[in-house]
């Protein structure tokens, strides 16, 4: 399919608030047209936004484990994290667990930083005209700064191994449906989004505890996570990638 015959360009009258439901259908997206919002909130944007906020320096996101690896030569004072199927990987200083990006760990750190869902999501999206990070612990931090935007806005749902997961689209609900303001053109998957939003807002937690990645995440003993990524507004960063790093939007 050309892109000149794709229905998920940005409108041609209004700002297109569009959500992305899996990472495999990015390109169908012409995604330099638009400002995207990485999302994978169990746990890699929640733990990036917690980091920001609590004084990290920068994350370095990179895709592959052997790229994380590889800074051990480069000679300066970083911490490595790698997770892989919700589980750190062996010989690295932590995964993605909030818990690991409290002031004491990260302040003044730079994190290299690599998942199974998250950091894929951030590469596959290099192309866009900016790329900040969404997560319930900025939630709306980050939709006051998109509505001041005047620019297409692209919700990336990072989802589980390039597939469709609940916890994500429903964060990029919670968004649109701050989003959703005249003259803003919403697509389908942004309409179903906010709908699925709509069904869990009462309760998220209860909501989400249906999910699959939950489960794995219960299986490996770490539902404090869970409950940890679903805070809405205990941080105010908004960590933005400039060149290789994502730093704190100023």
């Amino acid at each position: 399919m050309s892109k000149e015959t794709q229905n998920t360009t940005p409108p041609s009258e209004g700002r297109g608030a569009h959500v992305c439901l899996t990472p495999a259908l990015l390109p169908l997206y012409n995604v330099e047209e638009y400002i995207v919002v990485i999302i994978d909130i169990f746990r890699a944007t929640s733990s990036i936004c917690y980091g920001i906020e609590n004084g990290a320096e920068a994350i370095i996101p990179v895709s592959q484990v052997e790229e994380c690896a590889a800074y051990r030569e480069k000679g300066l004072d970083y911490l490595l994290a790698a997770e892989r199927d919700g589980k750190v990987v062996d010989g690295f200083d932590f995964g993605n667990s909030p818990f690991s990006y409290t002031a004491e760990k990260v302040a003044g750190k730079t994190v290299v930083l690599t998942t199974t869902n998250g950091t894929h999501a951030l590469h596959l999206s290099r192309s866009a005209k900016q790329i900040v990070i969404g997560s319930f612990l900025n939630l709306t931090a980050l939709c006051n700064w998109l509505k001041n935007q005047h620019e297409n806005v692209l919700l990336v749902c990072a989802g589980w191994k390039n597939n469709f997961n609940l916890e994500d689209t429903l964060f990029a609900g919670a968004v649109i449906e701050q989003l959703k303001i005249e003259g803003v053109v919403l697509d389908d998957a942004a309409i179903a989004a906010n709908d699925l939003f709509q069904l869990g807002k009462d309760d998220i937690n209860q909501y989400l505890k249906k999910t699959s990645h939950g489960e794995r995440m219960k299986k490996l003993g770490i539902e404090e996570d869970i409950t940890f990524c679903l805070q809405v507004d205990i941080t105010t960063a908004i960590p933005v990638l400039q060149g290789e790093r994502l730093v704190r939007l100023v």
